[in-house]
């Protein structure tokens, strides 16, 4: 049975637990793009609109798993350079999981042990799908399939010389597309906001003038009205006069 307990643990997993082995992972490729002479690495955190960007660190509006790692060049371009780089968020994942999983097994984390559990398995669920060669729902190959097709055929498993990983010139770019499409977006909605605000107050002031208008006329016959009440009565009593008797 689904309880309090079980939801919390769902809340801690989903928020806490899995963006940040997603991190330990993207860590991964920076680490070894450091050991390869990388050039102008980028680890994006979140999505969405820029909240900060410090360094090589880029900081987004939404938070959760969607954490990715980008870069220009590397200076060593070699099938070795090339596999090692995507043997990175894997090894990353597995030595943070076995530490972790180590120090339970010594007993060092029980205080915290089930929260500890749930990190180790996530770790190495991302280990598993990472590592085994397979292609995502979008048709672009893991990690362990372009290591496969590297040390088997000597090349990307799409036949790209071009790196996988995106490069970070390229996503800041698209990112500045973006926000300035945002920005057009936001100015027309408010022009739009303030169109229909000016129609509405014309057709109020329009509105107003007709009601006015009405009164006026309202007015206009209410006092034609009387006046020919007041000569009606005026001919009556002149009549009534002529008819009694002297």
């Amino acid at each position: 049975m689904f309880g309090l307990s079980d939801l919390v643990a769902l809340i801690i997993s989903a928020f806490i637990i899995l963006p940040v082995v997603v991190f330990i992972r993207e860590l991964g490729y920076l680490i070894v793009s450091f050991l390869l002479g990388v050039k102008n690495p980028r680890l994006t955190i979140g999505s969405g609109p820029r909240v900060f960007k410090v360094g090589m660190f880029d900081v987004r509006k939404y938070y959760h798993l969607y954490s990715w790692f980008a870069y220009d060049d590397l200076k060593r371009k070699s099938k070795f350079a090339y596999i090692l780089l995507y043997v990175g968020p894997i090894l990353a994942n597995v030595i943070v999981a076995v530490v972790v999983n180590a120090m339970l097994a010594n007993g060092l984390l029980d205080d915290y042990r089930t929260f500890w559990d749930r990190f180790v398995f996530y770790g190495f669920y991302f280990v598993l799908f990472d590592a085994i060669p397979m292609k995502t729902a979008n048709g672009m190959p893991n990690n362990g399939m372009i290591i496969y097709e590297m040390l088997r055929y000597g090349r990307r498993t799409d036949h790209n010389e071009e790196p996988f990983l995106p490069s970070t010139t390229q996503v800041e770019e698209q990112y500045e597309e973006e926000m300035e499409k945002v920005d057009e977006l936001k100015e027309q909605q408010k022009e739009i906001v303030e169109e229909e605000g000016s129609s509405d107050s014309a057709a109020q002031q329009e509105k107003e003038l007709r009601e006015k208008a009405d009164i006026e006329r309202s007015k206009r016959k209410d006092k034609k009205e009387l006046k020919e009440a007041e000569e009606l009565t005026k001919k009556q009593q002149k009549e009534w006069k002529d008819q009694r008797p002297d």
